[in-house]
């Protein structure tokens, strides 16, 4: 036997799909043919034996009808109260979803799968309650019978004659976890009916008549087991599939539907529907826009969102194509996308249309190739959930009609002109441009009745015998037949040519809007502005009301941004948006889920997660959006959920990057504090402890020299820790600059009695010429630049190194330099210096905020600071004030005074 090695993702994505179910519940349904079977009894029964075995199990919504055997079975289970529903004057019994949701047991029993809530419910089916239940980690028994199932409602139609309303997905019996059949024959079914164990007996005879012939339920029954087979057979896959074992089914097989307007492709989704699930193959539902056809009504295409919804529902991938012939697009991307059945339906339009408009059918099978094609039918009878209008081609619009008259008329006084002149055949060429201008303005009819008006108007007015439709000579006839067929061929290429042009610039600027928001969503890193952006580009778009609502920590939607003029959603709106954040699924206006919100939900789902929701409102509220439109704003939301995200990851990197810059200068502060204050305390406890030693005797001068070296190292200590402070109060901002109009000569001369002694081995040499103006600047301030400049000049130069102070000014800018003939400054160094813990190599201690004190200072008075290596050896400090205004002038008495 041949040995394959299982595919590496195909085992990831099994085991990512196990972990999701892990975190599900498990669904478990009764299954039956037809009401009456006793699926609520087996599944209460089984219920019964897991409460036995000590499970926690809630009878969340079970119908008894009244069987005494049934309700004899809740015995001893838990019931959720059910939720009363104000519903038009009526109180309806529903089940309560919140309720089963705050119970969480472990298993709830929800009858009647296929159920329609009341419209005021937050689902519109009782399967996405279920869902709901799923995804909360709730197991669930439930019950269906198979005419419910979507993919063979028509089936059930033709055989029992019955409109079955309540359908649910067949992806929804897909998705359980454990399929239980419950079967009874036919004749035992019936007895019980006639015992009146199914229906009140007054209500039996009718359904003995109608829905429960015999032959209904066995072709019931056959589609139920079919069903199940099924069913067990894609299990059996499952586990070929899992164990690794080669599948003997083939791998290529894909389905392609043709869906249009008519009413029959419900029929042909549901035959695709079918083919897909017996071969376990992908299947698209598509649509062609092609421009040879008539525009559709407002009417169609609700019609074809409807069925392009159904589709989706029953697990199809969905498609709008656009070209110039349907079966042309069909084709090309049938192959494209590897499809090699195609379903399409049975024309029902009369033979000449074809014979004279082109076959699509006719041309889909002979251009297929190796592409099966299913040709299937509809009945006229057959149910839909939208039935025709009587109005459901293309109102024509009486301008058109006039419009074609107009151009016929003008034709005609054209050729009149220009009879004299040119010969008869040639003025029929003025008739053939006016079919082209009215085909360029107007629609199919429109166009070709310009086109047979025109051909009249030629025979009446210049073809002899004039002013009649009578013809002389029999050769006109040839010409014009010719020129009628000219006309219909140029109307026909004209108006695919316009439709065509029309579609490219429907692309166009769709692809447009889309370049657009993205440009504008990558040119901002704020979430506000991000927000605003997908306010802006998706209201004018789709003509909406738009609201952005973002998740803060604790998943609570928070508005960002909503479109002018539009009140901030309300709390029923809040709590829709919420459930759309939680499951990550649309729901609101337009959808099955809560859909009597007022707006569409549509969750912003990034790579991480769901960052937030975009509500979006029609500003019609009878415009809904149809599936193309839909597919647009899933595009429009996940362009802003990736911006969005995009500014999240950005403030988390800038987040870090200050967090590891804290940790970085934490560790570099507590290393330079822990060396450069141990070094003066272990000075200072060393010069105590001597002097506290009484039996070491200790000279007066010897004993002035430690007084001298404690005062030195305190006075040392101050200076780190009063930088410390400094540092920290520039950039926590408690520092104010206060300007005040002084001399420079007197900020120096304060500076150098405060240094003292410690300038006595630097000779220092100041030039500070007598024209410097008064300079405002805070003098406290400009006083520590001087200090720390001065200590650090001290600190990294050897004894006996002269010291230069000098000062300049020049265009209203005063510069002041401080040069030494010390070792320089390391290549390179020159703007690393002033960063903050950044100390020298000579060992004079410190902790490397001197000069980042005096830049930061400096800039707050407008000036800069910088430093260079001098030519010949050494380094030079620089910084600049600003010497801009004029001081104010003393008062007058203050003058007197002085004189």
């Amino acid at each position: 036997m041949e040995e394959r090695r299982p595919d590496p993702d195909v085992l990831l994505k099994q085991a990512q799909r196990e972990e999701e179910r892990k975190r599900e519940g498990t669904l478990k349904i009764f299954f039956g043919a037809a009401p009456g079977v006793g699926k609520t009894f087996a599944m209460l029964e089984a219920a019964q034996a897991k409460r036995a075995e000590g499970l926690d199990v809630v009878v969340g919504y079970v119908e008894t009808h009244g069987r005494p055997d049934t309700e004899a079975l809740l015995e001893g289970l838990e019931r959720l109260p059910r939720r009363s529903v104000d519903y038009r004057g009526k109180q309806l019994p529903e089940f309560d979803l919140d309720a089963a949701l705050a119970r969480k047991p472990t298993l709830i029993l929800v009858d009647e799968l296929a159920h329609t809530n009341v419209p005021v419910s937050r689902h519109k089916k009782r399967w996405q309650d279920v869902t709901e239940l799923l995804e909360a980690g709730i197991n669930v028994y439930t019950t269906v019978n198979v005419q419910h199932l979507e993919s063979i409602n028509d089936v059930v139609h033709r055989i029992t004659g019955v409109v079955v309303r309540e359908t649910l997905p067949d992806s929804i019996l897909d998705r359980a976890d454990e399929i239980e059949l419950i079967d009874l024959p036919p004749d035992d079914l019936l007895q019980r009916l006639r015992e009146g164990k199914v229906y009140v007996p007054e209500l039996a005879a009718s359904a003995v008549e109608n829905f429960f012939r015999k032959g209904n339920l066995i072709a019931l029954r056959e589609l139920a087991l079919r069903r199940t087979a099924e069913r067990v057979d894609e299990q059996m896959q499952l586990y070929r599939r899992d164990q690794g074992i080669r599948s003997i089914w083939p791998a290529a097989d894909r389905i392609l539907v043709c869906v249009g307007y008519n009413p029959r492709s419900i029929r042909l989704i549901h035959a695709a529907r079918r083919l897909a699930a017996g071969l376990r193959t992908e299947w698209i539902a598509v649509h062609v826009e092609a421009p040879s056809r008539v525009r559709p009504s407002e009417s169609d295409k609700k019609r074809l969102a409807d069925h392009m919804r159904l589709a989706e529902s029953l697990g199809a991938e969905s498609a709008t194509l656009t070209g110039g012939t349907i079966s042309e697009e069909i084709l090309t991307y049938a192959r494209s996308r590897n499809v090699n059945k195609i379903i399409v339906g049975k024309p029902t339009h009369a033979r000449w249309k074809d014979k004279l408009f082109g076959s699509p059918l006719d041309e889909l099978v002979r251009g297929s190739g190796d592409i099966d094609v299913y040709v299937t039918s509809g009945d006229v009878e057959e149910p839909h959930r939208h039935p025709e209008t009587k109005t459901s081609r293309r109102s024509w619009r009486k301008r058109e009609w006039l419009w074609s008259v107009l151009i016929v008329l003008s034709c005609t006084a054209v050729a009149a002109l220009m009879s004299p002149y040119v010969d008869r055949v040639d003025l029929a060429m003025v008739y053939l441009l006016g079919v082209v201008i009215t085909a360029s303005k107007t629609s199919t009819w429109p166009s070709l009745f310009a086109a047979l008006l025109g051909v009249a108007a030629f025979d009446v007015f210049f073809v002899p015998p004039y002013y009649t439709f009578a013809v002389n000579d029999v050769k006109y006839f040839f010409t014009f037949a010719a020129m009628f067929i000219v006309s219909v061929v140029i109307s026909r290429l004209t108006l695919r040519v316009r439709r065509q042009a029309e579609a490219s610039r429907m692309r166009e600027r769709r692809t447009a809007y889309l370049y657009n928001l993205s440009r504008d969503l990558a040119r901002e890193r704020e979430v506000e502005r991000l927000s605003e952006i997908a306010v802006k580009h998706m209201g004018e778009v789709f003509d909406s009301e738009v609201a952005v609502l973002i998740a803060d920590e604790q998943k609570r939607l928070t508005p960002t941004a909503i479109s002018p003029g539009l009140v901030a959603p309300g709390q029923q709106e809040l709590s829709v948006a919420q459930w759309v954040l939680e499951h990550h699924q649309p729901a609101g206006f337009g959808t099955d889920t809560l859909p009597g919100a007022k707006a569409l939900y549509l969750p912003l789902i990034a790579s991480a997660g769901t960052v937030g929701v975009v509500g979006i409102s029609p500003k019609k509220p009878q415009d809904a959006f149809d599936p193309e439109q839909f597919h647009y704003l899933e595009a429009y939301a996940n362009q802003t959920a990736m911006a969005m995200e995009r500014a999240f990851l950005v403030e988390e990197a800038h987040g870090a990057l200050l967090k590891a810059e804290r940790e970085s200068l934490r560790n570099t502060l507590l290393s330079s504090i822990s060396h450069d204050l141990r070094t003066p305390l272990t000075a200072i406890t060393g010069a105590v402890s001597t002097l506290l030693q009484n039996d070491v005797a200790i000279e007066q001068s010897g004993r002035l020299e430690l007084l001298h070296t404690i005062h030195e190292e305190a006075e040392r200590l101050n200076r780190i820790i009063k930088n410390i402070l400094d540092m920290s109060r520039l950039e926590s901002g408690a520092i104010t600059v206060n300007k005040e109009w002084q001399s420079l000569e007197e900020i120096v001369g304060v500076v150098l009695n405060r240094l003292g002694d410690r300038l006595n081995d630097h000779p220092l040499t100041m030039r500070l010429p007598r024209t410097l103006p008064l300079i405002a600047f805070d003098g406290l301030l400009i006083e520590q630049v001087f200090m720390n400049l001065f200590e650090n000049a001290i600190k990294y130069t050897p004894k006996g190194t002269p010291l230069e102070l000098s000062a300049s000014e020049a265009f209203f800018i005063v510069t002041v330099e401080l040069a030494d003939r010390g070792p320089g400054i390391p290549p390179g160094e020159e703007e690393h210096i002033f960063e903050k813990f950044v100390r020298g190599r000579a060992s004079g201690g410190g902790v490397g905020l001197g000069l980042t004190i005096c830049r930061t200072i400096i800039n707050a008075h407008g000036g800069k600071v910088w430093a260079e290596n001098r030519p010949g050896g050494g380094a030079v400090f620089r910084f600049t004030l600003p010497a801009t205004g004029l001081p104010p002038m003393p008062k007058r008495e203050e003058v007197l005074e002085v004189q």
